[in-house]
Parts: C-alpha cells; structure tokens; sequence
C-alpha cells in the first residue's frame, strides 16, 4: 500500500473505529456507562452527557424562570460534580434519580446561597397546595393521565406559566417531563411517597392547564 493510501485509509478507519464505539456506547445502560466511566472510559461519560445534558439544563432553566446565566451555572456545576464523584459512585438507584438527586441539591444550594431559602421553607409551599391537594384526591387519583402531550408551542407557553407553579409542584413537573423519572423514582429521590407525587403532579397540571387558558 502507498503511502498516499495509507494516510487516506487511517483517517478513515480511525473514524469507523470511534463510530463503532460511540455506537456501542449507546447501547449500554446510564449505569453500565457510568461503572465504565469510573473504570476510566471517557467516552462513557461523553455518551453519559450527550444522553441527559438536555434535560438537566431544561430542569435548570426551567426553575431558575428562563435566566440562561444561572442554568448555566448550575449546569455546568452538576456535570463537575458527576466527574468528582464517578470514584464513588455505586448503582444503588438508576442512574437518572442520582443524578436528579445531585441536580436537585445544587439547586437547593442555589437558592439557599442567593435568597436565604431553605428545604424547610420550600416545603411550606405544600401548604399553600394542601386544600387542592385534597380537592384533587377526592375525585380520585387516575381521573386523568399524568403523561400530557406537550407540542413546541405549547411547551414555549409553559416556560412562561412555570414560573407561577409552587416550586415543590414544578419540581416533580419537571423531574417528570425533564428527567423522564417515574412517580417511584421521585418519590424515593425527594423523600416523599408515591400518591404525594402524583398530588404535585395533577396540581402542576391544573395549574399549569389554567395558565394556558389565560395566556392563550
């Protein structure tokens, strides 16, 4: 082979070599990915970030009102936290409620360094929820499906309603839609149960449902 052919084919076996892994990469699990990562595998985390960084920065963004500044922070700030604790990580959940988990808590963070806002006060919106709440459970809890389907102009009309959802109703909205977290997922990760979800959850949508109406 000549060496003009050579230096065309290395190129391009080079290329089908790193397609195959990419390919190969996607086929495994977040949690495969992840052991991989800890074991050293870059690509695993670069398919990791490739798969999830559109929710989490969506989940930022969403809560921090459309301020793109602070999604970035944020997002940014999670995916270091996710390389410094790749050491350390053990597949005792889904990877998704690790990371959402880890998401949720910087957010926290957040609003406790900027506003003085604490876990403790941001459960008291569930008061202001508790008589809807309860509302809502007396016609019971499958009356309607929590999954909507939500087309591009309808979600750009949500940015805008978000922002005047409780941020205990937004949150599970947005671990829901966001994240793709299943009602058990979320439970186990904000330490609440099963039926509390799905209350936020149908709260979110009345809410949100509403908003809609108005703004359209």
């Amino acid at each position: 082979m000549s060496s003009g052919v050579a230096a065309v084919v290395a190129p391009l076996d080079t290329a089908r070599r790193m397609h195959t892994t990419t390919a190969a990469a996607e086929l495994r699990t977040d949690e495969t990915l992840m052991r991989d990562y800890r074991g050293g595998d870059a690509r695993a985390f670069e398919a990791l970030y490739a798969r999830h960084k559109g929710g989490t920065y969506r989940y930022f963004l969403r809560h921090a009102g459309g301020d793109r500044d602070t999604a970035d922070e944020l997002h940014q700030d999670l995916w270091l936290r996710v390389i410094k604790a790749r050491d350390r990580y053990e597949p005792d959940a889904t990877f998704a409620t690790w990371l959402y988990t880890m998401a949720r808590n910087r957010l926290i963070d957040h609003w406790r360094a900027r506003n003085g806002v604490t876990l403790a006060s941001i459960e008291d919106d569930a008061i202001a929820a508790q008589a809807e709440e309860g509302r809502v459970a007396a016609y019971g809890v499958d009356d309607e499906p929590l999954h909507a389907s939500i087309n591009a102009q309808t979600r750009q009309l949500l940015v805008a309603a978000l922002a005047n959802v409780p941020a205990l109703q937004r949150d599970a909205f947005l671990l829901h839609i966001e994240g793709g977290l299943s009602l058990d997922e979320i439970a186990s990760l904000t330490a609440t149960t099963r039926e509390t979800v799905k209350s936020r959850l149908r709260y979110a949508y009345r809410k949100l449902r509403a908003a809609l109406e108005d703004l359209q």
